[in-house]
């Protein structure tokens, strides 16, 4: 017989900041998943964040305001100690390139030596999104790039506070 509970899975990630690859697959796991946590890293160990873990949220809150089974949760602790808070069973990634799947694969059995009891499940980018990083997206709105087809509208926006009308420098040609 079916367990009956319903089906949690977490997406973790620092979403510094969350991009529009990142809402597709949190739109497509709140498709198949009864309930989708999102959890934002707090401090993340391996770069210091653009953005707080306020704005993060605040991001990711406003870009998910139409999707009723997902939630925004900030995180400071493992990922499976993450999930079990949640009683997720799943933890959702997304995969863009072979060297995305390289550093998850490690972080699979990482995970799994932890908590076997959680599986690990991989959406792979639409290929519309396969290009998309929250560091390039930073990169080409630090130099006044349009980011408008890479994030959200709140994200674009706040990158324009944050850069203005800055531009990539160009020598002349004298």
């Amino acid at each position: 017989m079916k367990d009956s509970r319903p089906v949690v899975a977490i997406y973790p990630g620092t979403y510094d900041p969350v991009t529009l690859g990142h809402v597709d697959i949190i739109r497509r796991a709140a498709a198949i998943f009864d309930r989708v946590v999102v959890g934002v890293v707090r401090s993340p160990t391996h770069k210091a964040p653009l953005f707080t873990v306020d704005e993060r949220l605040q991001f990711l809150e406003d870009a998910l305001a139409d999707v009723a089974n997902a939630r925004v949760e900030p995180f400071s602790e493992l990922v499976v100690a993450f999930a079990r808070r949640f009683d997720a069973t799943v933890i959702v990634k997304g995969l863009r390139v072979i060297s995305d799947f390289e550093w998850e694969f490690q972080m699979n059995h990482l995970n799994q030596t932890q908590a076997p009891e959680i599986e690990t499940m991989y959406l792979m980018s639409r290929p519309q999104f396969s290009f998309v990083s929250s560091s390039g997206a930073k990169e080409l709105a630090a130099f006044g790039g349009n980011v408008d087809e890479l994030v959200p509208a709140g994200v674009a926006r706040r990158f324009a506070e944050l850069y203005g009308e800055a531009r990539a420098h160009v020598p002349s040609q004298e």
